[in-house]
C-alpha cells in the first residue's frame, strides 16, 4: 500500500536547486502537484531523491556470509535490500560476476544469484535490477548466454577481462594463484593450464563477442564495459552497442567517453577515500572535468550519500549538482525516466535525511517505506 501525505517543513531537493521549508506530496506512488493525505512536518530534515545505485556487489556478503554458506539466495537477497535501503538506495542494480575465477564468481554460483533475485524481488520495496558481469574470454560459455540473460531476467550486461594478459604472455603465473585456484575449488596446476589456454584462444574473443553483443541488443539488454583504459578500448566497445563506460581506469578513456557521449560510472568510494585504492584516475578529478554521470557504490553501499555530501562540503559542486551524480544521472543511464527528481508525475523515490547527522532517517520507494528509525518515526506515525 503506497502512502499519502505532504512532507512539509524540511528542506527539499529539487531540480533547480533546495527548497528551504518547502513542501513535497505523495499520492499513488507518484509525486503529486497538490497537497495530499495527511501532512508530516520534517522540520530539521532534507527531502532528496532517492539513491539509483547503477551498479553494486556490496549484496555478496549478505549471499555468502562465509565459504559453504550460500544456500538461502533468496533470504540473502532480502538482507542485502534491508542494507539497501537503510542507506537511502531506491533502486539498485545488483552486479554479479558470471566468470571463470569461480567461487562466488563462477557460473554456477549466478545462477543462483540471479533466481534469488528473481524469487523475490516482486515482494520487496527497493527496485532491484540484476546485473550480468561476463568474463569476456569464457569462450564455452557464448552460446546459449543470451537466452540465459533472458531468462534471468537481467536487463544490463556488462564486459570484463580480468585475465592477466601480460603474465601469461611472458609465461608468469599470477601472483596469488595458488590461493585463487583453492577459492574455485580447483587443482593450482589445472587452474594455471586453464588460464594459459583461455590467454591462448584470445584471437577469437572480438569475433564471438560482436555477435553476443547483437544477440542482447535484440533483447533490449542495455551493455557496458568495465575498466576501459584507453579511448580505442570505448570506441572499440561502442561499435559494439556497449556505450556505458563502467570505472574507467584513466583519464583517456573518461574523455573519450564523454566525447562520444557514452555514460560513465565512477566509484563513490574512490571519492570517500580521496583516490583510487588501484592507482587509477582519480573520481574526484574527472568529476571536476566533468566526465562522470553516475557515481556507483561498487562494494559499500553507504558511499554514494557519502560522496555526494562531500562533493558539496568541498565546493567542487553544489548539492542539486552533487546529488544529481546519485539520482537523476544514474537513473538516465539506465533508462529510468520515471525517478531521480522529485517533480510532479516521478515515482515518489524519497531519501530523508537528518540534516544534522546526515544519517538516513527514512527511505521510501515509490511511495511505500522501505526504511524509517528514530525520532522522524513518530512524525510520521503522529
Amino acid at each position: 500500500m503506497t502512502l499519502d501525505l505532504t512532507l512539509q517543513g524540511g528542506d527539499v531537493l529539487r531540480p533547480g536547486g533546495l527548497e528551504h521549508g518547502g513542501a513535497i506530496a505523495i499520492s499513488g506512488g507518484l509525486v503529486a502537484d497538490a497537497a495530499a493525505g495527511r501532512r508530516v512536518n520534517l522540520a530539521g530534515y532534507l527531502v532528496l531523491p532517492g539513491i539509483v545505485d547503477a551498479h553494486g556487489d556490496g549484496f555478496e556478503r549478505h549471499l555468502a556470509p562465509r565459504r559453504g554458506a550460500m544456500k538461502q539466495m533468496a533470504e540473502g537477497v532480502v538482507a542485502a535490500e534491508a542494507e539497501l535501503a537503510a542507506n537511502g538506495i531506491t533502486t539498485a542494480v545488483l552486479a554479479q560476476f558470471y566468470s571463470w575465477e569461480g567461487g562466488l564468481r563462477g557460473p554456477e554460483f549466478a545462477a543462483q544469484v540471479f533466481e534469488g533475485i528473481k524469487a523475490v524481488r516482486g515482494s520487496l520495496v527497493t527496485d532491484l535490477l540484476p546485473q550480468l558481469r561476463f568474463e569476456v574470454h569464457m569462450l564455452e560459455d557464448y552460446a546459449g548466454l543470451a537466452a540465459r540473460a533472458a531468462e534471468w531476467q537481467v536487463p544490463y550486461v556488462v564486459f570484463n577481462d580480468h585475465l592477466p594478459h601480460e603474465r601469461l604472455a611472458a609465461g608468469k603465473k599470477p601472483p596469488r594463484l595458488t590461493g585463487q585456484a583453492l577459492k574455485a575449488g580447483r587443482n593450482p596446476d589445472m587452474h594455471w593450464q586453464m588460464l594459459k589456454d583461455m590467454h591462448a584462444r584470445k584471437d577469437e574473443v572480438p569475433g564471438r563477442l560482436d555477435a553476443l553483443c547483437r544477440e542482447l541488443a535484440a533483447l533490449d539488454v542495455r551493455l557496458g564495459s568495465h575498466d576501459d583504459q584507453t579511448a580505442q578500448d570505448r570506441a572499440v566497445w561502442r561499435a559494439r552497442g556497449a556505450r556505458i563506460s563502467e570505472f574507467p581506469e584513466t583519464l583517456e578513456a573518461a574523455e573519450a567517453a564523454r566525447a562520444a557521449g557514452d555514460p560513465v560510472i565512477l566509484g563513490s568510494p574512490n571519492v570517500v577515500r580521496g583516490g583510487s585504492h588501484k592507482g587509477n584516475a582519480s573520481a574526484v578529478e574527472l568529476i571536476a572535468m566533468g566526465y562522470c554521470d553516475a557515481l556507483a557504490s561498487d562494494y559499500h553501499y553507504p558511499s554514494p550519500r557519502r560522496a555526494a555530501l562531500m562533493l558539496e562540503r568541498s565546493g567542487l559542486l553544489d548539492l542539486a549538482a552533487a546529488w544529481r551524480l546519485v539520482s537523476e544521472g544514474p537513473a538516465r543511464l539506465l533508462g529510468l525516466q520515471d525517478r531521480g527528481r522529485l517533480e510532479a508525475g516521478q515515482r515518489a523515490d524519497i531519501l530523508v535525511l537528518d540534516k544534522a547527522t546526515q544519517r538516513v532517517a527514512a527511505t521510501i520507494s515509490a511511495g511505500r517505506v522501505s526504511y524509517m528509525s528514530g525520532d522522524v518515526a513518530a512524525r510520521f506515525l503522529g
